[in-house]
């Protein structure tokens, strides 16, 4: 395949995101397999490319969370279409998250974007679900023997669920990384819980994946 065709679907594919286009983000990515474009590269390179940029609309105010989330859902369309077709050796395997969002608090925005770019980036994730009972955490790291554990809250009163979750893995574990997220959480707060990193809200959520994602693509062009 010439590069200039292979360019033209990964924009395709960009686009398809950021005008948060479910459709086209399937046709572009039946393309992408159909003529050839490796399916880690077409997601790397077009589908995540674009979260970049709504990433940048984001931190320019010109999109909302509504918007995010629907170019998620674009995303998730052509990833469905391209993620069976991943060769092994084309995906660093970077380990295990374990991810949910903490008991009484039933919101999960953030947590599924997060969740979407852990995958995205060769992550095997480990998906508790939202309103996830404290000591779930604690139970599915150990089971899986996760080096990352994300927790996210919206309100303060479940917030503090994540200080007891931390105690007990570093009890257990003290080399597991722990990432908090929602709302409430400050860095802070995080540092006082003793998290190892933390994202501010749903939409900081998505910043720091996107970032992660950032950090991803370069770790694979090396």
């Amino acid at each position: 395949m010439d590069s200039a065709r292979r360019e033209e679907i990964l924009k395709g594919l960009s686009d398809a995101v950021v005008e948060y286009e479910e459709d086209a983000a399937r046709e572009w990515a039946q393309k992408a397999l159909d003529e050839g474009v490796d399916a880690f590269d077409a997601i790397m390179n077009g589908l995540a490319a674009g979260m970049e940029i709504v990433g940048d609309l984001y931190d320019r105010q010109e999109y909302f969370v509504p918007e995010l989330l629907m170019c998620a859902d674009a995303l998730y369309a052509g990833m469905d279409i391209l993620k069976p077709h991943i060769k092994k050796e084309s995906v660093p395997q970077r380990g295990q998250v374990v991810i949910g969002t903490v008991q009484g608090d039933v919101h999960d925005i953030g947590k599924n974007i997060i969740k979407l770019m852990f995958d995205v980036g060769g992550f095997t994730v480990h998906d508790l679900g939202r309103d996830v009972p404290l000591e779930n955490f604690v139970q599915e790291q150990l089971r899986t023997d996760s080096e990352i554990v994300a927790m996210s809250a919206m309100m303060t009163t479940t917030m503090m669920g994540m200080k007891k979750v931390i105690e007990m893995i570093k009890a257990k574990n003290p080399n597991v990384a722990i990432m908090l997220g929602g709302a409430p959480v400050t860095k802070d707060v995080a540092d006082l819980f003793g998290a190892d990193g933390y994202a501010e809200s749903a939409g900081n959520a998505v910043q720091e994946a996107i970032k992660m994602i950032s950090r991803l693509r370069e770790m694979h062009k090396e």
